[in-house]
């Protein structure tokens, strides 16, 4: 590709949410998450987000709000990277092993 000049045919950046829809249109049916006894495909994980981002819009959730989410790295954590910019917010994770004045 070196030398061409980028343009749609040849070229598409991926957000989170592109890459998300993709991996559930290419594979739709695989895994896209497995922690313990949870398991959940692509097509699932799409779904669920999609309805995450819906749950948060209506609750007043718009373009640039700052989500912030202290919460262990759980499938939860994981949906939250998708759901909260497909309903135009900024996620802001905080790490449950911070000290409380990091949280603060």
């Amino acid at each position: 590709m070196e030398g061409l000049v980028r343009s749609s045919v040849n070229y598409v950046p991926l957000s989170p949410i592109s890459f998300l829809e993709r991996s559930a249109l290419v594979y739709q049916d695989r895994p896209s998450v497995v922690y313990g006894t949870i398991r959940h495909t692509w097509g699932e994980t799409l779904q669920r987000c999609t309805k995450l981002a819906s749950a948060l819009s209506q609750l007043g959730t718009s373009y640039g709000d700052v989500v912030a989410a202290l919460i262990p790295n759980i499938p939860a954590m994981y949906e939250l990277h998708f759901g909260v910019p497909m309903a135009g917010g900024i996620l802001c994770t905080l790490n449950t092993r911070h000290d409380s004045a990091m949280v603060s």
